[in-house]
């Protein structure tokens, strides 16, 4: 049985409109920010729009391959928890949070619920977590 065949067409159509809506989303403003800087940036500003066209044009590859580009959910998926919980929690814990906070909260916090819809988590423990801490015997 091929592996796609285990997925079901829906969820990789799913997964096409989530890779879609991410270029739509992240590519022209982070793509024209890297092509026609409006000035320098300061280097994590840099990385993070680097990371976002990068991610962005994965997505362009990722509608024709969904499964394969599973990964790419996956880091989208670990960088907004990464964020609710290292960034949000401790600033809400410090003192009230800010409007502008509190409204990446709600873009981290439906991002994730969309992810982990729409993520096939049989198709990930077959591909990376059944066979992960078995040892095999290498081949000399």
């Amino acid at each position: 049985m091929k592996k796609d065949s285990l997925t079901p067409p829906w969820r990789q159509h799913l997964m096409r409109v989530l890779f879609f809506l991410n270029l739509i989303s992240l590519g022209p403003d982070h793509w024209s920010a890297v092509i026609s800087p409006e000035g320098p940036f300061d280097p994590m500003t840099g990385v993070a729009i680097s990371f976002y066209a990068a991610l962005a044009l994965l997505c362009l590859f990722a509608i024709r391959f969904p499964l394969k580009f599973t990964p790419l959910l996956l880091i989208q998926l670990f960088y907004k928890s990464a964020w609710l919980l290292g960034t949000y929690l401790p600033a809400k814990n410090a003192s009230p949070v800010d409007e502008n906070l509190e409204s990446w909260f709600w873009i981290m916090a439906i991002g994730i619920i969309i992810d982990l819809l729409v993520i096939p988590w049989g198709y990930v423990y077959r591909e990376y977590l059944k066979g992960f801490f078995r040892l095999r015997k290498s081949v000399v």
